[in-house]
């Protein structure tokens, strides 16, 4: 008996390919076949789906463009020479990865590894390499304009679900998956405030949880009110808790898409005539938050607490950003060069 297994992370619900050859699995490998399926569902869980679904655009990209797999050397040359002055490079190389994995998965000798491959992506980054562009960090002052702009807001259901995820999103300093895949049943409600359930996360791959607290306070910016306002709006009992809304103001089912949040942002600070919307993204929340708490000279084991951080690099990286005007060399240097030219006055 002879079962295919499809365990490319990158080709899962893609589709089907002409020269998709995939893995074969025999009695002598030792894998019942009655059991494959569950083999492929736990391989297909191994890669999150955001990275297959990354995976998958960055293949039909490839063949769009006339590339076939299993590829080789000279045809992977050629898409990456052509594509160079079109996509940053950072997206090039991961499609070059995207194509890496689909070989290894399954079972073909990996062509993205050659030599001259690697030397000429090099030689793409040194010639269009460009800064990465980050969000824009929300302020306190950005955040209260922002929620100033929803409290006028004439559309009391929007209002309370935009107003929760905002203070929810800021103060959690969550991730735009993460803030999408809070459910009622995560939420643990204590007399000090709210406890948060991340159930799976960027760092949290194998989901053995991640808890962050939104304590009550006696603000209209308080992030554990706004939420506990929106469910009671609601009426959601289970399920997700920020869904979308139609233009008849019905709320829907499914959870918000995460692009949803970044529109979201970009709209709201259109509202407020911000002169950055295009900088505007749900990472404007974490980054937005750290570079806060960084200015108000809070605990550095406290920020990376709140943020959910693994490294100190990062969290310090936003300490960084937030000082970036405090003991300023330049501020102590001019007011040396004012004092040099009260002296040389005649």
């Amino acid at each position: 008996m002879v079962k295919e297994i499809n365990i490319s992370p990158a080709l899962v619900n893609a589709g089907t390919h002409a020269n998709d050859t995939p893995l074969t699995a025999t009695q002598d490998t030792a894998i019942i076949a009655s059991g494959l399926s569950d083999i492929e569902h736990y391989l297909q869980a191994a890669t999150s789906e955001n990275t297959r679904r990354t995976y998958r655009s960055a293949i039909r990209q490839f063949e769009k463009s006339g590339g076939r797999l299993p590829a080789n050397r000279d045809t992977l040359m050629r898409y990456i020479v052509a594509q160079a002055p079109l996509l940053n490079p950072r997206t090039l190389d991961l499609h070059i990865t995207a194509i890496s994995r689909w070989h290894e998965y399954q079972g073909f000798e990996d062509p993205t590894r050659d030599p001259l491959l690697r030397k000429t992506l090099v030689g793409i980054r040194r010639t269009h390499g460009k800064p990465k562009q980050k969000a824009k960090p929300l302020s306190l002052q950005h955040l209260a304009i922002l929620v100033t702009t929803l409290d006028v807001s004439e559309n009391n259901l929007r209002k309370k679900r935009d107003k929760a995820l905002l203070l929810t999103g800021y103060f959690g300093a969550f991730r735009r998956s993460e803030i999408v895949a809070i459910q009622f049943e995560d939420l643990f409600w204590e007399p000090e405030g709210v406890i948060i359930r991340i159930t799976q996360s960027k760092t949290d791959q194998y989901g053995e949880g991640i808890l962050r607290a939104l304590p009550y306070h006696n603000s209209p910016y308080c992030a554990a009110t706004a939420l506990k306002n929106w469910i009671d709006e609601s009426g959601i009992q289970h399920g997700p808790i920020f869904r979308a809304i139609n233009r008849w103001s019905q709320l829907k089912g499914k959870a918000l898409h995460a692009g949803a949040i970044n529109t979201l942002l970009k709209e709201l600070g259109a509202q407020a005539k911000f002169d950055f919307v295009p900088n505007l993204s749900s990472h404007s929340f974490r980054r937005g938050l750290s570079t806060a708490a960084a200015r108000e000279e809070l605990d550095f084991e406290l920020i990376k607490k709140q943020g959910g951080w693994k490294t100190d690099d990062v969290v310090r990286g936003y300490i960084e950003e937030g000082h970036a005007f405090k003991n300023n060399v330049v501020t102590d240097l001019i007011t040396r060069l004012d004092e040099l030219n009260a002296d040389l006055a005649p």
